[in-house]
Order: C-alpha cells, then structure tokens, then sequence
C-alpha cells in the first residue's frame, strides 16, 4: 500500500503485527544478520522501516498483518513527534466527529470538504485550527471510519495513545470512577469534572445516565428523566480536546472548556447538580496568593500547601445546594494539621459526608453536599474499603436513608463532636471498629481455619506438565479467522446495558474477574445474550473464564466466544486468550486487535489436553487468590487482636 512507505515502526509495534512478545523482536536482531537497520530513533529505542520490516517477516516465514488500524495508527506515529502525538490524535477526532455529523459531505466532496470540520465541530474547545495536512492520513482515516465507525475509530486510535503515554495521561482507575459517578451523578442533571484530564469520569457519567442510574442519596434533579449534562474544565488544552470527541462522538450533551479551573473558572455561573473530580494532588503553586480573597473559600483559606483542599472548595461552590461532591483526595488530607481548620468548618456545616479508604496508601474518597439550609447531620460516615470496594455503595445509601443509624462492618459512623478535637483527624483507620471479644474469637477462628485448609490444598494442585528441550513451534492462526470460519461467534453486551437491578441474574466484569456467580440484575431485554456452559469470557483487563452455568445474561464490559464444541475445545481457548499480549485485551484496544491473538492449530484431540491443563491452571489461580484473600484477613485480624488486647503471643506448642 502506496501509504505504508514512510512509516516506521518501533520493537514493541514489530512484536504487535507480528503477534510474538518483544523479546523474539530482539533476538531476531541478534540473530539474523539481514534483519533491517534502523532508520531513526535513540540507540535505546530504534526506528525501523515498516516496509522493510514486513519484507523481512514475510522472507522468513514470520506470520505478519497490518490491518488498517494499524496502518492509521503507525502513520500518525511517523508524522510527529510524541510530545505533538496527543494534539494529532485530537485533530483526527475532530475530522472524525466531521464524519460523523456530516457523512455525505466527505462521500460527495472528499477532501474537499475539509474546510467545513472547523465550522461543524465549533462546540470543540481550544484552538480552531483543526487542520490535518496529511491527505493520506485523512483518506486512511475515513477509510477505517466507514468500516468500524467513528467513534470506534477514536476510541482505537486514544488507546494506542494512552498505551503509549501511560505515565502522563491523567486516567482514574476505571473502579474507582464508576463508584464514583454511581454516588455523585444519575439520571439526568448537569454533572462537572473542574480537572477531566482525558474524561474518564464524565464518560462513566454518561454511561450511568445513559443506562438510567439513580444517585446514591443526591435528591432529585429537575432535569431527571433528560439525561445527563456533562461540563468539563481540563488545563491542559490538548486533554481537553480529547475528552471533548469522546463525548460528543457518543452523542452527549457536553460542554467541555480548557483552561485552570482554580485561577480561570470559565464555568462560573453554571450550577451543576453533581460534581466529581480527580484532581491533581500535591501541587505547590495552585494560586495561593493572587487567590486569597476568592469568595470560594467559604471554609476557610487553604493553606499553600494544601492545594487538595482549595479544590473541595471549588467543587462545593460549583454545585447547587443540596447537591453532591465525590472527589478524590491523598491519604494525608484527612488528617494534616495545617488544613484541620477547614476539615473542622466542613464537618460543622455537614458538608463533609464521608470518608473512605479506596486502596492502602490511598486514594481517599470523600463525600461532600453542599449545605442547603436544612440541618446538618451529627455523624459522619468513615469506611474502609481497602480490601473491598463493594461495600461502599451499600455504605454509603445506608447512611444517606439515616445517617445517625449504627454501621457493621468496615463502615461506621462517628460522631462529629468527637473529631472536632485539636487534630480533626478524618483518616478511617483511626476509626476503625473495635471487635467484640466473642465477634473477634469467632472471626479469627474462622479464618485461620479456613487458611489453613486452603493452602493445604495447594501442593496437589499443579497441573500435570512436561518440560521440553527446545522451544516448540506450532502453527497458529487468530481469533478473527476462527471466527471467519464459523469456530468463534464473538458476541457483547446491548449497548448502555443495565446490570444494577432487575430480575434477571448478569454475570458482572468483577464477578468474572473474581470466579464468582452472577452478581448483577437487569430486566428482561431480547438484545440480551444469555451465556450457556462452555462460552469464554473474557474482561477488558484480561480476565477470562469458561462458564460452567447457564440461566445469567452477558453484563456491560465483556466478550464472549462461543465455540463450535465439534471442531474447537472451550478451554483450549480460553488458555491462548489468557496469555495472549495484554495489548490485544486491554480496554483502550479495539476489537480489531482481540481478534488477532493468536490460536495454535491442533487436532480437538490435542486440543482437549491441552484445554485440561489450562483448566487445571485456571483452577490453581483461583485457588491462590482464595488463599491470599483469606491470608489478608488473617493478617489484619491478627495485627488487630494483638493490638486490641483480643490476642496475646503463645509458645509454639500451644
């Protein structure tokens, strides 16, 4: 292909096309003296000719595809350099919402009509230069976009972004944003993000509403029932721009603004109804002096070093009263003494709801409602949900129905009067519930029981396998061409799928991560696919079961594969998609990529043995989760029994 000719391509995109990890990549170059010479890049990280790259495979019997994703992709990498990467994918996604609002005008005028994608995209935020010069790039790009759809494209295209620059792209982990967007923001409403980064949050706002989600303790928005709309402020113009086309490109109505939302709020005057927010943590010059009188800062001046706290200000300014703040704070806010003064003013106003522990070293979640006149609770709601994200929504809904009620569990309410001391100390650790002495005994029994008889079963289970003296090669094919020749049907969830209530069981994407039953409930829906014993799924993040059970439907975030069971064994393929690249499994991939991991070609007969050891591995995984689980809540119960007197050391006798 005439567009292929400049690309280069670096060792990690060779072992991609190529469908090998990246150490084959560099042992080819030591090893064949043909191999290409690099024609770019660092020492450390070489560029090669695509081109020659795919001759060379080609000659040496190498299994290689450049798909057209491909091909747009390596393009955009060749044409500018990684610091303009970003702002070129973002100008693509602006031709690609073009396409999207105007399909007729590039089939009937093609590039002609390029003119036209700063006049029709005038709701993107930043500079209105949106050019994209490169006319092959462009013709590529509509060409991919006619076959997979514009916002599939995009989303393809970002995740080769974000893959690429994992480090710098702010991006809240995706657990974390959908309980938050849970608790905050539902049906209807306006919903702000004054830090979106790439829009991870709004997106899971948008899902939410889109699926007819209700908030978590919120009230009732006057624009219930019209779906969400979403507003965004990023600092960054290029992010800002990003998330602006993955909105849009899914049909929300969004309103998304680059600039810094503490010293330049350009949203002012737009009361939301929920706010959520991931900002940035530890920032030293946030504005503290050209700021000091801002009317935001109703509890209190944040201190310079407490940037954490000048954002949960800003966010409770932005929200109408009565209106919630889910935001994500560093571990140390809830207890640092310069800011014990706010924490103080938002705990005797009721702003400040809860607290929680997302992860050991934090993130913090707190829950925040901006006063409304009514009076404020006494209690404020502290959870650790370390070990266990589920047991916050439950928490939290529990506490909304009656906050002076007593919690059990990780979660409990303290009294208010009892922070307001000299350290108004907020961290849940400190809070954590005392045991009682026969609710301990039981507790630490039980689990060191259950300890000791799952790590007992450990030694026997290891599957059977033989180690070889040479590497053995076997011919391979890809889920794609499984799936062309009627081996693989590949299916997904509806789109904006419900999984929250309903009558009918949803096999969830952190059941199928855990090995756990159905935990998800939808209503009855003939786009549902029901999963059957058999299927492979598999998560965005890599997780791949066979089901064994039937009667639940497929829930949002997963695929399954149905196997013909007369030609294809189940765990067979479930094993090869297990190990296959994480690049072919990861959320920000597309589809495209899932279906190139690559299959052996054997007999169904090698096939089942080879689908019985990877059961057996699947078994053993399960088995070591289970048994570091329970090793976790041993260690805690034993670090705790020892501390609160319910334990004391003993001879190993004993």
């Amino acid at each position: 292909m005439e567009e292929s000719q400049e690309i280069t391509v670096n060792a990690g995109d060779i072992a991609r096309l190529a469908g090998v990890g990246r150490a084959a990549v560099s042992n080819w170059r030591r090893r064949h003296e043909d191999f290409p010479q690099p024609v770019g890049g660092t020492a450390s990280s070489p560029l090669f000719s695509l081109p020659e790259i795919a001759v060379w495979l080609r000659a040496n019997g190498k299994s290689f595809e450049v798909s057209l994703g491909d091909l747009v992709w390596q393009r955009m990498r060749t044409s500018v350099d990684d610091l303009r990467l970003g702002e070129l994918v973002a100008k693509v996604g602006a031709f690609l919402l073009f396409l999207r609002r105007e399909p007729t005008a590039w089939r009937d005028h093609g590039t002609k009509s390029l003119t036209r994608v700063a006049e029709v995209t005038t709701d993107l935020p930043g500079s209105a230069d949106l050019r994209l010069d490169d006319l092959a790039l462009v013709r590529l790009v509509a060409e991919l976009a006619a076959e997979r759809g514009p916002l599939e494209v995009f989303e393809f295209l970002f995740g080769r972004y974000a893959e690429a620059h994992s480090r710098q792209l702010p991006v809240t982990r995706d657990d974390v944003a959908a309980l938050m967007v849970r608790l905050a923001s539902g049906n209807g409403g306006v919903v702000l993000d004054p830090a979106c980064g790439v829009g991870t949050l709004l997106l899971g706002a948008d899902s939410l509403a889109g699926r007819g989600g209700a908030p978590a303790g919120g009230g009732t928005s006057a624009r219930a029932g019209r779906g969400a709309v979403l507003m965004g402020q990023e600092i960054n113009e290029t992010n800002a721009l990003l998330t602006a086309v993955r909105l849009l490109l899914r049909g929300a109505e969004a309103r998304i603004v680059a600039g810094d939302s503490l010293r330049e709020d350009r949203l002012a005057g737009e009361p939301a109804d929920a706010v959520v927010c991931d900002p940035p943590f530890n920032e030293r010059v946030w504005g503290h002096e050209e700021l000091a009188g801002d009317p935001r800062w109703e509890y209190g001046l944040p201190p310079r070093g407490e940037s954490e706290l000048a954002w949960v200000q800003h966010c409770l300014a932005r929200v109408r009263p009565g209106g919630l703040v889910a935001i994500l704070m560093p571990t140390a806010a809830a207890s640092r003494r310069p800011g014990k003064r706010i924490r103080g003013n938002l705990l005797r106003t009721g702003a400040l709801r809860a607290v929680v522990t997302l992860a050991p070293g934090g993130p913090d979640l707190w829950m925040l409602r901006r006063p409304d006149g009514g009076r404020p609770p006494s209690q404020l709601l502290v959870v650790d949900a370390a070990e266990d994200l589920s047991i916050v929504e439950p928490a939290w809904r529990a506490y909304v129905e009656d906050p002076e009620a007593e919690l059990s569990g990780e979660s409990r309410t303290v009294r208010i009067i009892d922070l307001l001391d000299d350290e108004v100390d907020l961290a849940p650790s400190r809070h954590r519930p005392q045991h009682g002495g026969l609710d301990f005994l039981r507790d630490f029994t039980d689990a060191l029981t259950r300890f000791k008889e799952t790590s007992a079963l450990l030694p026997d289970a290891t599957p059977a396998l033989q180690p070889l003296a040479e590497r053995q090669d076997l011919p391979t094919t890809t889920v794609g061409e499984l799936a062309k020749a009627g081996l693989i049907t590949i299916l997904q969830a509806p789109a904006r799928m419900s999984a929250d209530e309903g009558p009918l069981p949803v096999l969830t994407a952190d059941d199928t991560a855990a090995g756990v039953p159905p935990s998800g409930r939808t209503t009855l829906d003939p786009a549902l696919v029901m999963i059957r014993p058999g299927d492979v799924v598999t998560t965005a993040l890599g997780a791949v079961r066979v089901i064994t059970h039937s009667g639940a439907a497929l829930g949002p975030q997963l695929t399954l594969y149905r196997v013909d069971p007369q030609r294809l064994d189940s765990g067979f393929l479930a094993g090869f998609l297990r190990s296959a690249d994480a690049a072919r499994i990861h959320p920000s991939s597309s589809r495209l990529d899932v279906r190139r991991a690559r299959v052996p070609m054997l007999p169904l007969s090698d096939q089942r043995m080879y689908g019985t050891v990877f059961r057996e591995l699947f078994d053993l995984e399960d088995r070591l989760r289970e048994t570091r689980t329970l090793g976790e809540t041993l260690l805690r119960l034993g670090f705790d029994g020892l501390v609160d007197g319910h334990l004391r050391p003993c001879d190993q006798g004993a």
